[in-house]
Parts: C-alpha cells; sequence; structure tokens
C-alpha cells in the first residue's frame, strides 16, 4: 500500500495532535519557581509599582507555593549595608479566576539607596516529601533588574 505525502503529513499530524496536551507550556527549568514581572522598573522611592508572578510553569513543573516573598536585594557586592527589604508575603487564592497568578501594587520605600545594583526577588517557599514521606518546605527565587534612583 503505498499512501502519498500529504496523507503522510496529515497521519502525523493527527497523531502528534492527541499525543500533546493542549494545556501544555513549554517551561524553562528557570520558570520553576515563578515568573516575576515589574513595572515600572525605573523607580523613586515613594512611587508607586506592580509586581506581577506567574506560576503556571511552576505548577506544571511540580511546584506549588504555600508562601511568595517579594524582596528588593542587591545580588552583588552587598557591603553588608544593604539588607534585602521585604516587599510582601503572600500566598495564593486557589478560589480566584487566576489561581496561578499574583500581583499587587506596592510604593517603594523611602529606604537608603547607593550607587548600586538592585533586584527584585521572588521567593517561592513550597513542600517537598522526604525519604520517609514526611512533608518539609523548601525555598527557590527568581529575580528581576530594577533601577533605584
Amino acid at each position: 500500500m503505498q499512501l502519498s505525502f500529504s496523507t503522510v503529513i496529515a497521519t502525523f499530524a493527527a497523531v502528534f495532535a492527541v499525543a500533546t496536551p493542549a494545556t501544555a507550556l513549554f517551561c524553562a527549568e528557570a520558570e520553576r519557581f515563578g515568573v516575576v514581572t515589574v513595572s515600572p522598573t525605573t523607580l523613586s522611592p515613594g512611587e508607586t509599582f506592580t509586581v506581577t508572578a506567574n506560576f503556571s510553569c511552576a505548577a506544571q513543573l511540580g511546584v506549588n507555593p504555600e508562601y511568595i516573598d517579594y524582596y528588593i536585594e542587591v545580588p552583588v557586592n552587598n557591603n553588608g549595608f544593604e539588607p534585602p527589604i521585604l516587599l510582601a508575603r503572600r500566598t495564593l487564592d486557589p478560589s480566584s479566576a487566576t489561581p496561578l497568578l499574583d500581583s499587587f501594587t506596592t510604593q517603594l520605600p523611602y529606604a537608603n539607596y547607593f550607587n548600586s545594583s538592585y533586584v527584585v526577588i521572588l521567593d517561592t517557599t513550597y513542600p517537598v516529601n522526604g525519604t520517609n514521606g514526611s512533608p518539609y518546605s523548601v525555598v527557590g527565587g527568581v529575580e528581576i533588574p530594577i533601577t533605584i534612583l
């Protein structure tokens, strides 16, 4: 039996369409702890900004956040006088229309900022099972650079 080229292509397309879940995302390993965005990214003390985190890939990769902490930090060459600034501690709302998204608006604190690079850190605390099956919590994080004037 000989199949035409278009029949072979249509058959492969049908097989791949059935084998691929419709909701599957391509998720990079770096997205395991969530994807964070900040708008605007250039700020002065007292200015309002919005932080948004998306946990769609985290959930697909097996990370289900218990707590979500947002900080401003100096990631490199911190002289010890620049402690992390907690922006918010939050939890996801499973009853919301978007249970894997978190978004809030806040004001950049009037702290002492130095001529340095800053990032907003998203620390995600989530449960894993130990070798005997008992749960314990671990933390993973991602960051996004911001400019503080």
